[in-house]
């Protein structure tokens, strides 16, 4: 089993910055991909960002890219998601979700995710 704890949001303006933080316990932290997921209301949950085991590739969303990074730190058992520039758009529960058991490296399918955090409220004022 693996454990994650997300923070790190809030309320923000347009145009501010946000990082969130994604701690993991329970299992070799360099032994899960990671990627953050988000879910507006009324919306379906949607891929934001992920990075593989080791950090050496990442995937984002277009509406993100350029605004948004992700990286980890296997050393604290975390991932972030370092958002800038935020719009009003970006406005979610955003969810941290790790990769155990599919072996690939950075995936957008949620599929593939097998553990899933509580979620952390961003909202973006305009």
């Amino acid at each position: 089993q693996v454990q994650l704890v997300e923070s790190g949001g809030g309320l923000v303006q347009a145009g501010d910055s946000l990082r969130l933080s994604c701690a993991a316990s329970g299992r070799t932290f360099s032994n899960l991909a990671m990627g953050w997921f988000r879910q507006a209301p009324g919306k379906e949950r949607e891929f934001v960002a992920a990075i593989s085991r080791i950090g050496q590739s990442t995937l984002y969303t277009d509406s993100v890219k350029g605004r948004f990074t992700i990286s980890r730190d296997n050393a604290k058992n975390t991932v972030y998601l370092q958002m800038d520039s935020l719009r009003a758009e970006d406005t979610a529960v955003y969810y941290c979700a790790a990769d155990f058991s599919s072996g690939l490296g950075a995936t957008l399918n949620p599929a593939y995710y097998d553990y899933w955090g509580q979620g952390t409220q961003v909202t973006v004022s305009s």
